[in-house]
């Protein structure tokens, strides 16, 4: 099935010849089954974790602090998931007694708690998440320097592309 309308008055493709205007089809074909299997690869990683997105955003985090000799308290996985303080106790509580994740004392301020992940999750993330992402960099490093440094503008310029504009950044 054909995702993207050959007949969009919105793109400006004066300057391209056929083949270029259907090549450029195929790049966001590719990038649009890249986000499908990227998504069904989020959902798997959930499942298998029995994680919702939130626990999951919160856990990756704390990960990548710890490894980053980071203290992590609660107030930091608010900001980082953007939720309330009453969601975000919630959330630690679940994970907590789900054995994600354990509350311990912090180095300096008493009336706070630190969290860390647990061995086990901290295990599982490696084994499920630190695969694929060890699959996405061989992707990336079989590419040449300069077909690398292409990618980047590429995805760059999408960011931008898709940087909210108009009516969609005030909403």
């Amino acid at each position: 099935m054909q995702y993207f309308s050959r007949d969009s008055d919105l793109a400006h493709r004066s300057d391209l010849t056929a083949q270029e205007i259907e090549q450029c089809y195929r790049v966001l074909e590719a990038l649009r089954e890249w986000q499908v299997a990227s998504r069904a690869l989020a959902e798997a990683s959930k499942r298998y974790m029995k994680l919702n997105e939130s626990d999951m955003r919160a856990i990756r985090m704390i990960i990548r602090a710890t490894e980053s000799g980071e203290i992590v308290t609660p107030k930091d996985v608010a900001h980082e998931v953007g939720i309330s303080s009453a969601s975000t106790t919630k959330l630690v509580d679940r994970l907590v007694a789900g054995g994600h994740l354990v509350r311990v004392p912090h180095p300096h301020d008493r009336r706070t708690t630190c969290l860390e992940v647990t061995e086990s999750t901290r295990l599982s993330a490696h084994e499920t998440i630190g695969r694929q992402h060890a699959r996405r960099f061989s992707a990336a490093a079989s590419l040449s320097a300069d077909d690398r440094e292409a990618v980047i503008r590429f995805l760059e310029a999408l960011t931008d592309a898709d940087t909210p504009q108009g009516e969609l950044a005030s909403s």
